[in-house]
């Protein structure tokens, strides 16, 4: 089915000790404790560009704000990403780089800045003989937002994996289509996003071995627009080699790509709207950050390009063009209740193409307009979700988006992929953007909080007993996947699906029929 709503969802230091004057490519070493202290002692480790001093948190190593790209600014602005300079004694890796420029909103606190291509390392093993399952997790934002700084994979790591989160050019920066930044007439462009997210696995596979990790058995992993990029790798050719499996959280929204045509056009609208009239890449390169950052608009991220990507997502998925490897995938059992339910901050600051409040009058036209349907289709849609069942026109709206465009698009992928299929269902789980107890209800990002501690999440929640015992299970699941590729049975003929709620979780078999898949595979255009 093809799924149609897309989403707007470093400091150098001296060497001091003979110990670190010591490093030499390829160990891993660590300074002495102080014996007057009882401070751990930090840890130091050797990478292809430098030596790299972290910290120690709740007894795994951190090394944080690692370049794995040039600053893409200036000329390298709008250009795949260059290798990063080497540094001379040891850099500072205590602390996160910049996060890339975005609008206000779920960035992380403090700097944002153009030269932002950096990750961060999280590991409980730091030894370069240790080879442990290795997860790159690839942010979510809508291509627009975010930053790795807000994933703090320190329990992860302690479950068995090296975890990687990286930041990645975002908005226009990284993902403006516009024939004058192409290298040669009729060539590729945008997807700089992407390109960055491949350099991070180079970085990847050239060094985390230094970090205890197993270069040979990379697992990338994304949430929403994240999961759709661990798709686009999945699909893309130039990604081939760089991982061995693939983990998508609510990633499968938006599976059709508009084409690189279309992109350009609404590029060459972008610099028109920032001042370039002359549609000139000098003029682009030269456009403040900031007004770019504001002048998003229409801008179309993720293009077929020719290059990066081929061909759109579910095609390529469908026709069984893409790397094959294991695959991870599922959604919250109720991923709209963010947009519809979550207040309509959220949702005008998403741009919902779509009439709000929902009404028993704009019930219909709202899913005809969101869904790109007939009139005709979209009342044999509404069919399967009667008003007089639900609370409210908004519940009953943002159920119904919500299987059309994740539940369902999981579904989809799963059967594509003969995917590990999971859901997320507990009701309790904390909502990112509302205090404790505002809503309660599995939807999108739910699951984040099990698998990672959100050090900026707007309302930070800790999980109960309850929650805390389900996200030691998830991060078990998630490390035996990147460590086997075989967590519990695939999605096959059984639609075998494993249901992570409360008190444990559960193996069902009727994922689709509960999410109405047959419907909107009989009134939404197919995926050719």
């Amino acid at each position: 089915m093809r799924t149609v709503l897309s989403r707007r969802l470093g400091v150098t230091i001296a060497a001091t000790t003979a110990t670190l004057a010591a490093a030499v490519g390829g160990a891993a070493i660590t300074r002495p404790a102080d014996a007057a202290t009882a401070s751990p002692p930090s840890p130091v480790v050797a990478v292809g560009n430098g030596v790299l001093q972290g910290l120690t948190v709740d007894g795994t190593a951190a090394f944080r704000g690692i370049p794995y790209a040039a600053a893409p600014t200036g000329n390298l602005r709008w250009r795949a990403p260059q290798p990063a300079a080497n540094w001379r004694g040891v850099r500072d890796a205590t602390t996160y780089a910049p996060g890339c420029p975005q609008a206000p909103g779920i960035a992380p606190p403090g700097a944002l800045s153009e030269d932002c291509l950096y990750l961060n390392v999280s590991t409980a093993a730091l030894h370069p003989a240790i080879k442990r399952p290795v997860i790159v997790w690839i942010h979510g934002g809508g291509l627009t937002a975010d930053s790795g700084s807000n994933y703090d994979g320190t329990k992860l790591a302690k479950a068995g994996a090296v975890v990687v989160t990286i930041n990645y050019r975002l908005g226009a920066l990284g993902f403006l289509a516009h024939p004058a930044l192409a290298s040669y007439p009729g060539g590729a462009t945008g997807n700089y996003g992407l390109m960055d997210q491949q350099a991070a696995l180079r970085w990847v596979q050239r060094n985390i071995g230094r970090f205890g990790g197993d270069p040979h058995n990379v697992t990338i992993a994304g949430e929403s627009a994240g999961g759709l990029s661990v798709l686009a790798h999945v699909t893309s050719r130039s990604s081939k080699g760089l991982f061995q499996k693939a983990i998508v959280e609510s990633g499968a929204f938006a599976l059709e790509q508009e084409s690189q045509a279309r992109a350009e056009a609404s590029g060459q609208e972008f610099a028109a709207k920032v001042g370039c009239a002359d549609q000139s890449a000098d003029c682009l390169r030269k456009v403040p950050v900031q007004t770019l950052v504001d002048n998003l608009g229409n801008l179309i991220p993720g293009a077929v390009d020719g290059a990066v990507l081929k061909e759109s997502i579910g095609t390529a998925l469908a026709a069984g063009r893409f790397n094959h490897v294991p695959i991870l995938n599922g959604s919250n059992h109720d991923e709209e209740a963010l947009f519809t339910l979550g207040g309509h901050v959220v949702s005008r600051g998403y741009n919902l193409p779509y009439a709000t409040p929902v009404t028993p009058q704009n019930y219909e036209s709202n899913i005809a307009t969101a869904l790109r349907i007939t009139p005709t289709q979209a009342k044999a849609i509404a069919a399967d979700y009667p008003l007089s069942a639900y609370s409210l026109p908004d519940k009953a709206f943002g159920t119904l988006i919500g299987d059309a465009t994740f539940a369902c698009g999981a579904e989809q992928v799963d059967t594509w992929t003969n995917a590990h299929a999971y859901e997320f269902n507990d009701d309790t789980a904390p909502f990112l953007f509302a205090p404790a107890g505002a809503i309660s209800v599995a939807t999108h990002g739910s699951e984040m909080w099990y698998l990672f501690d959100l050090p900026n999440a707007p309302f930070p929640q800790p999980l109960n007993a309850q929650q805390s015992k389900l996200a030691d299970t998830m991060r078990a699941d998630w490390v035996t996947f990147a460590a086997t590729g075989n967590p519990w049975p695939a999605y096959g003929r059984n639609h075998t699906t494993k249901s992570f709620q409360l008190p444990s979780p559960t193996i069902s078999t009727d994922l689709a029929e509960r999410h109405h898949c047959t419907t909107f595979a009989q009134n939404l255009d197919t995926v050719k």
